[in-house]
This record gives C-alpha cells, structure tokens and sequence, in this order.
C-alpha cells in the first residue's frame, strides 16, 4: 500500500480512502496499484462484506488522476498511453466486475473527470451537500476514458450522458441525486455516519442472497429474459438449501430477527 490510498477493515467491511487531500486526492499510478491490491484483497477474504470508498478532507473525493505525476515520456506514445491504461486504471473497473460483495461509495467533495467515473463504478453512491460532480474530460481535449462513458449512460441514459460529456459541466450533489447519479444526498457532517450504518445493516443481512442479488442484477442487465429467469432460478434453489434461509424462515415464525451467517 501508499500512504496515499489507505485501506483498513473493520467489523468486515473494507474502507479504501484517497489520502491526497493537498492535491484534492487526484491519484498517481501508485495510488491506483495499492487500489487494485486493495480490491484483489475484498475480493479474495471472505472476512469482508462489504466495501466502502471515499476520499480524505472536505474539499474532494477525487480530482482525477494527477497528469504531472502520470505522464512520463516513455508513455506518450499512442499505444503506450493505451497499455498504460490497461495495466493501471482500468484493472480497478475490471476488478469490481468480479467483486460479488457490496461497494459503497462516500463523495465526500468534488468528483471531476476520472474521479467521476470512480465513484460511477460503486453499486450506489451517497453525496456530501458540497458535492459537485464533472465529466470534465473534454475541457483538456480528450474522452472519458476511464469507465465513464460505459457506466454514466447506464444511469442518466444516452442523451443526458452526452450533454455531460460534451459540455463538461459541473452538477451538484441535488442534481445528482435528481438524475439518479446519487442515491442520496445528506449534509455533510452526516455523509459517513450514514454510510457506515448503511453499511453495517448490509453486514447483518443475509450475505449470500445479497450477493447473489448483485450477480443476478448485473448479469441480468446483459441477458435476455429467459436467460435471467435460468440464473435467478438457479439461485433461488441453491439459496433455499442454505442455513441462513432455514434460520430466516425459524426467524420468521418465532417473530425475531433472524442471525445471519453467512453459509
């Protein structure tokens, strides 16, 4: 790890949080391997539940990606530029597509060019008021090419992914929220607090079918209509064998909660 990307698990949930607060967390190509060894590590421990990312300090979640300290002479040239990219930046996007476990994203501040498409890749996103959030890419003449353009249309549609693309526009966390950027906007003080206690009812619920829910929900997106039935089925199957819907269903009519564990 780097100073600068930390990573800590407590309670198993996983917290990465951009530590450049002085360079409004814009990341280095150090930053971004601790993240992919971060997301390799959520991945692999079954000790981790769910995954949160935010940013350090007030002022940012994250700038984007830090053009003095990324940009050697040896990558300028146009296929070094795209390796570059496929053995750094977009490992992470790559990495999360595999992560069944639940990733939570804190905006904490300003999310602009690659550090808006950061937080995209989270399944939901909770915003600071003082949030703003930019595709800025196209003020320095280039495209969003750090996952955006394949996730922002995901969620606003074409035409208003567009506009934001092409005007490199600043929103606020409210318009975030109103265009479904955001799943929730709260003042600032109460962004992690929130988020945590967001977290930690994920951790008591039933892990394996919220797992499965995710798998189900992605695949699903790029699936026909009785592709998806196969797999939720499937799931439902193997799901109705495990203790955790034995202990639900006991749960249920003893008129408790029921205890989790995973298995």
């Amino acid at each position: 790890m780097t100073e600068h990307l930390l990573f800590s698990v407590e309670a198993r949930i996983a917290t990465i949080r951009l530590n450049r607060p002085e360079k409004r967390n814009a990341f280095t190509l150090e930053m971004i391997d601790a993240w992919t060894d971060a997301l390799d590590e959520c991945r692999r421990n079954e000790d981790i539940h769910v995954v949160v990312v935010t940013g350090t300090g007030d002022k940012a979640f994250c700038a984007g990606g830090d053009i003095g300290r990324m940009d050697t002479p040896e990558g300028r040239a146009p296929f070094a530029r795209k390796q570059k990219l496929w053995d750094h930046i977009h490992r992470i996007p790559l990495l999360l597509e595999d992560l069944d476990k639940p990733v939570i994203v804190a905006v904490n501040g300003a999310a602009m060019g690659a550090g808006m498409d950061m937080a995209l890749m989270g399944d939901v996103r909770f915003a600071a008021e003082s949030a703003r959030f930019g595709e800025t890419y196209v003020k320095v003449g280039v495209v969003p090419g750090d996952g955006g353009a394949y996730y922002l249309p995901r969620l606003v549609g074409t035409a208003k992914a567009l506009e934001l693309f092409w005007t490199g526009d600043l929103i606020s966390a409210a318009e975030a929220e109103r265009l479904g950027i955001v799943n929730k906007v709260l003042p600032d003080a109460e962004l992690m607090p929130y988020t945590y206690a967001f977290a930690e009812r994920l951790v008591r619920g039933s892990t394996l079918a919220i797992r499965m829910t995710k798998r189900a929900v992605y695949q699903g997106a790029r699936q026909d209509l009785r592709s998806a039935l196969d797999l939720i089925s499937s799931h439902l199957a193997i799901l109705g064998t495990t203790e955790d819907h034995a202990e639900a269903v006991r749960a249920f009519g003893e008129r408790r909660e029921p205890v989790f564990k995973g298995r």
